[in-house]
């Protein structure tokens, strides 16, 4: 579980601090965690996997039990996504994002989902 964390974490490029800071949990349950002191407890865990935009279990086995992708492929692909900070912006829209950035993404999105079901070819065509 802990690796698992500290992936999440530095993926983020955050220390346990900024997460302590983030969710109210203390820098010392970290380092209990880390040494096999102690075992999150589900609400504490729940707050991480609110911070991290993961599901409690996903910290907890490195599994995603959360069915949203039809296969496991997709879904690696997509976590292998959301924590690359470059291309976390296709999962994590902010408020302040631009509205052309948004509107880029959002027809990149479009034109994949129409050449997968056929509608265009490799040329855009």
């Amino acid at each position: 579980m802990y690796e698992i964390y500290c992936k999440l974490r530095d993926s983020k490029g955050m220390k346990d601090s900024d997460v302590a800071k983030a969710t109210g949990i203390t820098k010392s349950t970290f380092s209990d965690w880390k040494n096999g002191r102690s075992n999150p407890k589900d609400a504490k865990l729940q707050k991480i996997a609110d911070l991290f935009g993961v599901t409690a279990e996903y910290i907890r086995t490195g599994k995603n039990t959360n069915e949203y992708y039809t296969n496991n492929e997709t879904a690696q692909v997509a976590q292998e996504i959301f924590e690359n900070k470059e291309l976390k912006a296709l999962f994590d829209v902010q408020k302040d994002m631009d509205p052309d950035d948004l509107k880029a993404l959002h027809s990149m999105a479009l034109a994949l989902k129409r050449k997968e079901r056929g509608d265009i070819d490799d040329t855009g065509c």
